[in-house]
């Protein structure tokens, strides 16, 4: 009977301790690799955000603007676009984004930009 487990214990095999080192090493290569392409999508999310934040922003103006009664120019600036259409037209200025209304033309026509973060959009 003894000379069975010795015999069972001669056929065991199992990894070695520098095999399980490299797969860890392995692991942790394919670990970083995933860190880095991921790190490129909310680069991109960030831009789209602030893309999205201009554009509600410009459709508001508009909006605000197709509903005055006759020729009516654009607010003035940022403080007069926020209180022209947050009411009816926005629920709120966007805050992720700094957006920047400009008023063009003599009240003819509008700018709007933004900035998230370091991307301008």
């Amino acid at each position: 009977m003894l000379e069975r487990i010795r015999e069972a214990r001669k056929n065991e095999k199992g990894f070695t301790l520098i095999e399980l080192l490299i797969v860890i090493v392995i692991l942790g290569i394919l670990a970083a690799v995933v860190v880095l392409a991921v790190g490129g999508v909310t680069d991109k999310g960030h831009k789209s955000a602030c893309k999205a934040d201009v554009k509600t922003v410009e459709v508001a103006v508009e909006a605000w603007a197709a509903n005055q009664p006759g020729a009516v120019s654009y607010p003035a600036d940022t403080a007069a676009a926020k209180t022209a259409v947050i009411p009816g037209f926005l629920h709120d200025w966007p805050t992720g984004t700094t957006v920047t209304y400009t008023q063009t033309g003599g009240g003819t026509g509008f700018t709007v930009t933004g900035v998230n973060g370091t991307d301008t959009c």
